[in-house]
């Protein structure tokens, strides 16, 4: 949840920062800098850093109305995995792993799997097992003589 709030926060300082190269929009007679959004912003930062000593009945309330939204994120998202889960444990049923590509993903040990998926296909060629080609020798290679 919390990396949701730092995510949208980020996005729109990027959306803010980016300039706009729209032909519609007239030129602003007021022109604010980068500098003057960037001390705008921490002069609000101190603020709200004393807004609990200011306000200390609205940050009880804020603190306990934050835990429980993430109470019921949290409720939410494993109501979703569950679903998930059983929607595509159901899939499986009706179909073979192999095709809808979820080998492995549906709790399905290597012992369950067949022997002929065990074993080896033997599709490798000689030239595939044969080593790879060194070059020769070079001078560095060589041992002087004692």
């Amino acid at each position: 949840m919390f990396f949701l709030l730092r995510l949208a926060f980020w996005l729109g300082v990027v959306l803010v920062l980016l300039p706009t190269v729209s032909a519609r929009q007239a030129p602003s007679t007021s022109e604010v800098g980068a500098s003057d959004a960037i001390s705008a912003a921490s002069a609000t930062v101190r603020d709200l850093r004393g807004f609990c000593t200011r306000q200390p009945d609205a940050c009880t309330v804020g603190s306990q109305v934050a835990t429980e939204i993430g109470y019921r994120a949290q409720a939410g998202a494993k109501m979703l995995y569950d679903f998930l889960t059983e929607k595509l444990a159901s899939r499986a049923t009706k179909s073979s792993p192999d095709d809808i590509g979820l080998r492995g993903s549906i709790g399905t040990a290597d012992s369950d799997r067949s022997s002929s998926q065990q074993t080896s296909q033997n599709t490798l060629t000689p030239a595939d097992l044969a080593p790879v080609w060194r070059g020769p020798v070079g001078p560095r290679d060589v041992k002087p003589a004692a």
